[in-house]
């Protein structure tokens, strides 16, 4: 066999095909290492790529900035693949606009100055203290958003290059007084109309439904009447939250605890401090200030005329207060090795230059009071305890919810929880705990729903776990017509009175054309009296279409209200009172409106005369 093996191997037929397989690999794998770039975009304009890492830091930001805005509505639209997609490919093709318009205000030679960004950087609030930079509060919030002050100057940089050209785009529009005054009239303009309201409820009651209208109707509407898909469902529900109920810590625990973990209680050992900065790699003007401070030079002179840091140097070098783990490493490591108020690093290299460090306090480290801290440790290990105590759990119900898959019984006992079952459901009316997509996908699978097998553990959220079992089904069906009369009598009902409605409406819009009346006398009805209706009105979309009415004349039309009530409209009169102090407010819109043609329109030019690549949409 294995001599057979070998020749098969060794034959020529076999080498061709095992040639292809490798150079299939090479093109399609290793091959877009050599050739690629493309894997590490998500887009490319021009010749410029958008980063995947930037492209997916933007999408997180924007998909927070959603969920923070709208919820559970939010999360509910990201169960759909097809928005996900759309979602993210809006917030690249935002990001590849930008790209383009900053492109086009270079190709202008727009440009920023050093002193421009830095200016923007000092007027910056959320760098300020008391109305003045501080540069701890600079270097520990660009450290956290991940930029170093050269990233984050360049980030600035492109931003103001970008809103040049928007200005400019902004401030050459303009709107003509004759357009703000034709704009100012339609919007504010007001009309006069009378009406009578035929109510819908009053003409389905007064519908008559043979039994035929009422079979026709329930067999051509079969969607109205179909009852989904349903099951019932039993489940077993493990969360760290409920766990935490039945823990109860003492006081003798929470003092061991605070005892041995006394310096997590502890106010951070602090220290004032000052410092000259020059960046870059300038050793030898470093070096020369050095000099000068050894030879007696005032620190906080020196500081003003000749450090960097801009926005320290006009406080004599001051960075203020500071703790461990905020400054950069280097500079934190030479700050902390001072001993005594008045002592001087010598040269300190870091990655913004080169610092000379001053000690001007120091505050040593105090521990907060048992009592101040009491309640948080016993949270705290109220928190922990439920916690190892959830995973130990949820390692049990893995194991035995798997082992006995039959039933919720042994898993439920193993884990002292109770056993919870729904009556008939739907994905539509499932309990919200059950509407999670992880839950439903595992009660409609194959395993749970037609096999009646015991679900895995599915986690709904951090520390909350479920187990679920469908107990029974039933198919989609559309219900006996005995068991939706009502509803679809009433639905016909409402059917066949909107119809008389509307033809009686239509008649008396025809015979109040001719003048006659005659029709509003038969059936008791009569106009209400006048009223002045603006823009944001049920009946606006009508009404506002309709002919102005000549002197001594009126108009007569069909319309529907808020409620859907059929309104037949008499228009009596068109006003138009131009208010002068909103012509500003309008004048304005129609500057911003034309400035964002403007805009799309230039971005538009700009896609099509720009090769853009994309590379990254979907999840």
């Amino acid at each position: 066999m294995m001599d057979r093996l070998r020749e098969g191997v060794n034959s020529i037929a076999v080498k061709i095909i095992l040639g292809l397989i490798i150079l299939s690999f090479v093109f399609a794998g290793v091959g877009s290492y050599i050739v690629g770039g493309s894997n590490n975009s998500a887009a490319k304009v021009g010749n410029v790529e958008i980063g995947r890492g930037e492209f997916e830091q933007a999408y997180q930001n924007e998909r927070n900035r959603m969920q923070a805005q709208l919820g559970d509505y939010f999360s509910t639209l990201l169960a759909d693949p097809n928005y996900v997609e759309s979602f993210r490919k809006s917030v690249l093709d935002r990001m590849i606009n930008d790209l383009l318009l900053e492109q086009h205000a270079e190709s202008l030679g727009l440009r920023v100055s050093d002193s421009q960004v830095r200016s923007m950087i000092v007027d910056m609030p959320q760098f300020q203290v008391d109305g003045k930079f501080d540069q701890e509060i600079y270097q520990a919030s660009l450290r956290r958003a991940g930029f170093s002050p050269d990233s984050f100057a360049e980030y600035l940089r492109r931003d103001l290059v970008r809103n040049q050209l928007l200005t400019a785009i902004q401030a050459s529009d303009f709107s003509l007084e004759g357009e703000v005054e034709a704009q100012s009239k339609l919007l504010t303009q007001t009309r006069e109309i009378k009406k009578v309201t035929l109510s819908l409820s009053d003409f389905a009651s007064k519908a008559e439904l043979s039994e035929q209208e009422i079979n026709d109707y329930y067999t051509q509407n079969p969607e109205r009447y179909t009852r989904p898909e349903q099951v019932k469902v039993a489940y077993v529900e493990l969360s760290a939250q409920q766990l935490k109920d039945a823990i109860d810590v003492s006081d003798e625990q929470a003092k061991q605890y605070y005892q041995e973990h006394l310096d997590k209680y502890s106010s951070e050992e602090q220290r004032r401090v000052s410092h000259i900065l020059i960046e870059g790699d300038d050793e030898a003007k470093a070096q020369a200030i050095l000099d000068e401070l050894n030879a007696g030079a005032d620190f906080a002179t020196l500081a003003e005329e000749k450090s960097d840091d801009f926005g320290s140097a006009s406080e004599g070098g001051s960075l203020g207060w500071i703790e461990r783990d905020v400054m950069d490493p280097a500079f934190e490591e030479a700050a902390f090795a001072l001993k005594k108020a008045g002592d001087v690093t010598g040269l300190v290299k870091s990655d913004f230059g080169y610092h000379i460090i001053k000690l001007d306090e120091l505050k040593d480290s105090v521990a907060k009071p048992y009592e101040e801290v009491a309640s948080e440790i016993k949270q705290e290990l109220k928190d922990q305890q439920a916690i190892d105590q959830f995973y130990e759990l949820q390692s049990q119900l893995e194991t035995v919810a798997f082992e006995y898959p039959d039933s919720l019984d042994d898993a439920a006992d193993a884990i002292k929880a109770e056993i919870h079952t729904t009556d008939f459901i739907s994905q539509a009316d499932a309990p919200e705990l059950l509407k999670a997509p992880a839950v439903m996908q595992a009660i409609l699978s194959p395993e749970v729903k037609e096999d009646g097998l015991n679900s895995e553990v599915i986690e709904v959220a951090p520390e909350h776990v479920i187990v679920v079992r469908v107990e029974d089904a039933r198919d989609e069906t559309v219900l006996p017509l005995d068991e939706v009369r009502e509803q679809v009598t009433t639905a016909l009902a409402k059917v066949k009175g909107e119809q008389s409605a509307i033809k009686l409406a239509d008649n008396l819009v025809a015979e109040l054309k001719k003048g006659n009346k005659d029709l509003m006398t038969e059936n008791g009805l009569a106009f209400s009296d006048s009223e002045n209706i603006d823009r944001s009105s049920p009946l606006a979309d009508v009404v506002f279409s309709m002919k102005k009415p000549s002197s001594g004349q009126v108009e007569f039309a069909q319309a529907k209200d808020f409620n859907g009530d059929i309104v037949v409209v008499e228009l009596t009169n068109v006003k138009s009172d131009v208010n002068a102090q909103y012509n500003e407010q309008i004048g304005t819109q129609l500057t911003q409106m034309n400035a964002q043609q403007d805009l799309s329109g230039l971005i538009n030019i700009l896609r099509k005369t720009i090769d853009i690549e994309y590379y990254v949409v979907t999840q």
